[in-house]
This record gives structure tokens, sequence and C-alpha cells, in this order.
């Protein structure tokens, strides 16, 4: 099978095609044939080498997964080959996604839903994650509460837009005014173009921030937080702010360590599936042009999701 693989950290061009054995499935795995598997922003991060999640090279990127079962490992009951299932595989650790085949625990994946196709339930897991465990778990959101999503147009973004509309929030995005039409379709209230105006002098004090941006922007972010409001940080590499810090200005700080639990993904498919949840997929790539794929993601100007197919 073909599987994408860097043996030293750098750009997008240290991306390359290998042919490699089909692995089989040990003891509790199954073995899926990919469909397509997502491309997330720590992909980029991990490739070059600013955050070494996975060691030195060689390895193989990729967490977002959706295919179909091949091959399961006597002993596993959750599935049967021929069934269609997502699921975000092996984080942190190598989950091995950008290849035709990937083996996968039965508690990292779910079913995938039929309303969905293989690029959109792709798009889903980690940014899913992500944005339902800020909201839902972190930050307990209840109808009636005001959050401030940054780069609300992005992956995590245009989920969590959602998530908090269906939560009963009062939902503020920023995002350059071109995408500001896309976010008034997925439910939010009040849009804030940064490019042209300080979102600290643009909205009123909202109860939570889920801030995608880190570095500069935190503590700008814990200035439009009510007193005792909650930040939540959700970017891998600079938060921009600590704990003590943010105490200091009266608010909370929790940073958020997203889990691939089979519970809350099966809770995003069960939305995707009455059409509740939307995940759009700005473009799908061919697997053997993931290059490209990074190339496109590290623009910072994507809308949704890019995918890549086999």
């Amino acid at each position: 099978m073909r599987t994408i693989t860097q043996s030293v950290f750098g750009g997008p061009s240290v991306l390359q095609v290998t042919e490699v054995e089909r692995p089989a499935p040990d003891h509790g795995q199954v073995l899926i044939k990919v469909g397509a598997a997502g491309y997330n922003p720590v992909d980029s991060v991990v490739r070059s080498g600013l955050f070494p999640l996975l060691g030195e090279p060689p390895f193989t990127l990729g967490w977002d997964v959706a295919g179909v079962i091949e091959e399961t490992h006597p002993g596993v009951s959750a599935f049967q080959p021929g069934d269609e299932v997502f699921g975000l595989v092996g984080f942190p650790s190598a989950g091995n996604a950008y290849a035709d085949y990937v083996v996968a625990s039965p508690n990292e994946i779910v079913r995938k839903p039929a309303r969905l196709t293989f690029e959109e339930a792709a798009a889903l897991p980690l940014s899913g994650l992500t944005a339902w465990q800020a909201l839902t778990g972190i930050a307990r959101l209840d109808a009636g509460r005001r959050v401030l999503v940054h780069r609300a147009a992005g992956g995590v973004g245009h989920l969590a837009v959602q998530l908090a509309k269906q939560r009963g929030a009062y939902v503020i995005g920023t995002a350059t005014a071109a995408k500001h039409e896309f976010l008034r379709g997925l439910g939010a209230d009040q849009l804030i173009d940064h490019t042209a105006a300080d979102f600290v002098t643009e909205t009123e004090p909202v109860d939570v921030v889920l801030d995608l941006l880190g570095g500069e922007y935190a503590e700008r972010s814990a200035a439009v937080l009510k007193p005792g409001g909650l930040l939540i940080g959700a970017i891998g590499g600079n938060l921009g702010i600590t704990p003590e810090r943010a105490a200091e200005l009266g608010v909370r700080l929790q940073v958020l360590s997203v889990r691939p639990l089979a519970a809350d993904l099966a809770a995003l498919g069960a939305l995707a599936e009455t059409g509740r949840l939307k995940v759009h997929v700005e473009q799908a790539v061919p697997l053997a042009e993931a290059a490209k794929a990074h190339e496109i993601g590290e623009t910072g100007r994507v809308t949704g999701k890019i995918v890549l197919v086999p």
C-alpha cells in the first residue's frame, strides 16, 4: 500500500509517497481501508519539528480517518468487515492515517453517519472533538451565555459556532468579512472582521472565549471576558497566558487537551446524521499530493477543512 512518510523535519516537500506492506490488525484491532484522511494544523507543526509530538522521523502523519473496515482481529465484535467508520486514530501517538490502510482500536472509532461523505466524516474527528470537549465538557455551555470563537470559519471554529448555537448561546465570531455570510448560515449572531476592527472594542463582555489563536491574542481575549469568565486555550503552541496571569486579570484559564473518546465522537456523529451539525470541506486533495494539502492549510485562509483522499 501507499503511505506518506518523512525522513527529516522540514517544509511540505519532505512528505513523500512510500510503498510499504499493508498492516495486519493485531489483538483488539481492526484494519480500515481509508476513504479519506483529515489534515489538521497540528500536522504541519509536527512535520516541521516545531512540535515534536512523534519524536524524530521517520514517521507517518495523520489522525483523522474515515473508511471501511477491511479486516478485524479475532475477538473484535463491535465491528465487522464492510462497516463504514470514522475516528481519531492513535492520538497523540502516531496514527499513520496518511495511507491507503490504517489499523485502529475499536474504542477510537464509531460508525460513520450515512448522511456524511467519507471526506466530511474524515474532517470531523479532531476538530469536532476539540469544539465539543471545550464547549460541552469544559465550559458546560448552556442557554443565554455569550461565547466568542476565534478563527470562527476554520476547522474547529465552524463546528464550535454550531455547537454553541445549539446550546442556546449568543455566538460571536472573528473572521475576515468574506467569510461572514458562511458563518451567518451556521448561526453566528455577531461577526467581527479582525483585519478591520479590534474585537476587544467591538463586543460586549462575554462568558467564554474559545481561543484558537493564542500568543498576543490571549490577554486581549481575557480582556473581553466578564469577571470570572472562562478562557479556553485550544492552541497546541504558544498559549500566550498563564493561569496565574489569568487570575490576576480576574478570569479563569483552562487548557484543552483533546481526547479521542468514542462517546463524544458518537454524539458528534448523531448531530451530523440529523443535519444539525454541518461539516464543511473546502478541498479534497489526492493522498499522493499531501504536500499540497499542507501548503494550502498553512495559508491560514482555509474555510472549514482540507482532507486527503486515496
